[in-house]
């Protein structure tokens, strides 16, 4: 598994520059654009930091794509058939999120995420990694605390919520078990 999240980490660097680079864009070009400062952008396109998760919403979201667009141009092309050891594994320094890309194809308008949330961690993505995009959150294991759009709902196993329009979101896991959850989304 260190072996794929190190190659992802590899190709997101790479895909950050590029996505930069075919814009024409600075670096300060880019920091101003995302809030995120030039010299961690020149970190992240270097690979010698991997950046959190509201990070690369941040850097995503200044490409005006969604996290899930950022990731998918970063992962390939993909394969309709997507082995388990071949699934991309990314590690969110910050929370220890652990985000496996199940399946995603660029001429498929689904893709499926399956997170590992460790014990009191939280993230909260803006509104703008939910443009263009319909999710739906399924709780396989644990209990998971949405926040969208200031409503609170609690899922347990088993549980699924349909996400609305796009609003800031946090998802928190409150208690001292890890959270196991798959995020089914449809690009629009």
């Amino acid at each position: 598994m260190d072996t794929i999240m190190d190659d992802l980490s590899r190709r997101l660097a790479q895909r950050l520059r590029l996505e930069r680079d075919s814009r024409g864009w600075s670096l300060a070009d880019l920091a101003e654009r995302s809030g995120v400062s030039k010299a961690t952008i020149s970190k992240i396109e270097r690979a010698e930091v991997s950046p959190t998760a509201v990070v690369l919403v941040r850097l995503a979201s200044a490409f005006d794509l969604t996290l899930a667009g950022l990731m998918l141009r970063a992962e390939g092309q993909g394969e309709r058939l997507s082995r388990a050891s071949e699934q991309p594994v990314w590690r969110d320094p910050e929370t220890g999120y652990l985000r496996t890309q199940v399946f995603n194809r660029p001429d498929h308008p689904l893709e499926v995420i399956r997170v590992e949330l460790p014990a009191r961690q939280r993230v909260t993505l803006p509104a703008s990694s939910y443009a263009h995009i319909r999710q739906v959150v399924w709780v396989q294991a644990g209990a998971l605390v949405i926040i969208e759009a200031g409503e609170r709902y609690l899922l347990g196993t088993g549980d699924c919520l349909g996400f609305g329009p796009p609003a800031e979101t946090t998802f928190a896991n409150e208690s001292a078990a890890p959270c196991t959850y798959v995020v089914a989304l449809a690009r629009s």
